[in-house]
């Protein structure tokens, strides 16, 4: 009730905040899925899947209030461009959470807990960029932003590499090496998207400067 007599701007900013949150809240749970056993496993992942469900929920909000309001915050196309991109990193979590379930990954390897580590630790950056989009002459509050999440992105990137190598030196089931292989790369494909979300937020400013 309070949202609907929002300004329409103000509403676009109570979203898009929504939404991040959600992320946040997704990647927080995700975090705790590595260390956990089998029988909390399901529920976490029916947890991370419920917010995904919600945060489908509010990006499709943002695409109907797009819809009909005549002036916006900013350009329509970056409204809908970061409402997808911030729908993406929480669609990779959401995969990566039910590949770790359903393949029954058995090791508790050191680095698929680091890149989901990475992955929280990006999205909080995120949550914090998306709340200056309210107040575009936080230029320099924002790359500082920028350049943490991609800080996270190439360290995701190296802890990849070192996984995906000594996977292949220590792993000698073939089938729960490609099972390991697929959740590694769709939680370092998590941290990509994040890095295309700081990368629509920058160019939100740079349009505003």
């Amino acid at each position: 009730m309070i949202q609907a007599l929002l300004p329409h701007d103000e509403k676009f900013f109570v979203l898009f905040d929504k939404l991040a949150r959600t992320i946040v809240d997704a990647a927080e749970t995700l975090r705790t899925l590595p260390s956990q056993g089998k029988s909390e496993r399901e529920a976490t992942v029916q947890k991370i899947q419920e917010l995904e469900n919600k945060a489908d929920s509010i990006t499709h909000e943002i695409y109907t209030e797009l819809n009909s309001t005549f002036v916006t915050p900013f350009d329509r196309e970056d409204i809908h461009l970061l409402a997808s991109t911030l729908d993406d990193v929480l669609d990779y979590i959401d995969g990566s959470a039910k590949r770790f379930h359903m393949y029954k990954i058995k090791k508790n390897s050191a680095d698929i807990q680091k890149l989901t580590e990475i992955i929280y630790q990006s999205t909080l950056e995120i949550q914090r960029g998306v709340i200056l989009v309210a107040d575009m002459q936080k230029m320099d509050e924002l790359q500082k932003i920028l350049k943490k999440i991609n800080q996270f992105e190439n360290e995701a990137d190296t802890i990849f590499d070192h996984a995906i190598v000594e996977l292949f030196e220590t792993e000698t089931d073939a089938i729960e090496l490609i099972k390991t292989k697929e959740v590694l790369v769709n939680l370092e494909t998590t941290t990509d998207k994040c890095e295309d979300v700081a990368n629509v937020l920058e160019t939100l400013f740079i349009k505003h400067a």
